[in-house]
């Protein structure tokens, strides 16, 4: 299948997949800590990445683990925690929306960082995009007096590292395949996430037959194996056959199904909200138009 038609396939999985991430999130966070969550989340895939492609990972030359090591942290092991500190704060749905900024940040330090030229359209759309981001923060203070909203400075923070780690692959690491960029990235984090689960106080025995925690590990594993690793090894592909603004560009399908879930879990989300989302998807939307003569 040619890869025009193929990408979008790829982008329509990762949007459900990725869509229904942050309920399990939400639904983990039950039994376990942010901390615990996030070095489960990568052990589990990372077990499950190994048994299915760890022979990958021979084709891996030496001056490219730099670049595995980089990819690993920023588009793995980092934002697994934010996500994870997030959510306790902030609702799913409202989180993944905010993760929609992530097609932004990419364009943003893409000119910045990787010298990649810009249009009018894409100066327009990030405007629009971070004013979409600015109101839903705002308003979801409002309608969630309870909540505190400077966590989703968290997520943000995420989208950067997406944002980063989605250049470096599609600059430094094309010719890599997906699944040894994936068990790549986890051989590096197994043990930074063993250490983080060992004074998490996870293997208290308190912790461990706590009824919560079983069924939050049934969540993680969920997560972990659907949402980190297969989605890891699609977005990998995705990323190298298409552009690193359209690859990020499933983080504007998300929050439809994120929202979905968030909804029939009794999260709030008001009119104004609905706003907000639209003025983000809008400047999304403006940024990834057909080009028009570069003014950088």
């Amino acid at each position: 299948m040619q890869n025009s038609k193929l990408k979008w396939i790829y982008l329509a999985i990762l949007s459900l997949v990725w869509g229904s991430s942050f309920i399990l999130i939400k639904k983990s966070l039950i039994g376990l800590t942010p901390m615990q969550l996030g070095a489960l989340r990568t052990l589990f895939a990372a077990f499950f990445l190994f048994l299915i492609g760890f022979r990958s990972m021979r084709t891996i030359k030496r001056n490219e683990w730099k670049w595995i090591v980089i990819s690993g942290f920023l588009g793995t092991f980092i934002p697994a925690f934010l996500f994870a500190f997030a959510e306790t704060e902030i609702d799913s749905g409202i989180a993944s929306v905010l993760n929609s900024t992530t097609p932004l940040v990419t364009l943003i330090l893409g000119v910045l960082l990787f010298s990649i030229r810009f249009n009018r359209n894409q100066l327009i759309g990030v405007i629009v995009g971070l004013i979409g981001c600015l109101a839903l923060i705002w308003e979801g203070a409002s309608v969630n007096p309870n909540q505190n909203y400077w966590y989703a400075v968290l997520v943000l923070c995420a989208s950067v590292c997406y944002a980063m780690n989605v250049n470096i692959i599609k600059r430094y690491m094309q010719k890599i395949s997906p699944m040894a960029i994936a068990n790549g990235n986890f051989i590096v984090l197994v043990i930074p996430s063993i250490v983080v689960l060992y004074y998490s106080e996870f293997f208290d025995n308190k912790v461990i037959n706590n009824p919560e925690v079983h069924t939050s590990l049934m969540y993680i594993s969920i997560l972990a194996v659907v949402g980190t690793g297969i989605a890891k090894v699609l977005f990998n592909k995705l990323v190298q056959m298409s552009s690193p603004v359209f690859a990020t560009s499933v983080t504007y399908t998300i929050p439809i199904v994120a929202l979905m879930w968030g909804l029939l879990d009794g999260e709030e989300f008001s009119f104004y909200q609905v706003i907000a989302t639209g003025i983000i998807i809008l400047g999304v939307y403006i940024a990834n138009r057909k080009k028009e003569r570069p003014i950088h």
